[in-house]
């Protein structure tokens, strides 16, 4: 993997790991807070490969309409829903409900 990338990732999981406890946010939000809106496919990819990185919540982050696009990523059959749930997240048919009121839009001081 090429450095850009392992720094485009590090800069993600930066993002990923300020997303407040009962909160979600998505992809392009990501992508858009990082200056690189076009790159919500690898904001995924990051997440995908964060599995291993206890301190990022990749269970948090959702696709641009609350739907739980990256949960075959998790172990276990509902892992990510169950996290989301336990966070008094409630997920209906792979969907966040109320999403607009659970989402946390990254600001760019943040990073």
């Amino acid at each position: 993997m090429p450095a850009t990338n392992d720094n485009f990732f590090e800069r993600v999981y930066e993002v990923a790991r300020q997303i407040p406890y009962g909160k979600v946010t998505s992809y392009v939000a990501i992508a858009k807070v990082l200056g690189a809106a076009r790159s919500a496919r690898m904001v995924g990819w990051a997440m995908n490969a964060s599995h291993n990185l206890e301190d990022v919540p990749a269970h948090r982050v959702v696709n641009r309409n609350g739907l739980l696009t990256g949960k075959h990523h998790f172990d276990g059959t509902n892992l990510m829903q169950q996290l989301l749930e336990s966070e008094g997240i409630v997920v209906k048919e792979n969907q966040i409900i109320d999403f607009e009121k659970h989402f946390w839009t990254p600001e760019m001081k943040a990073i």
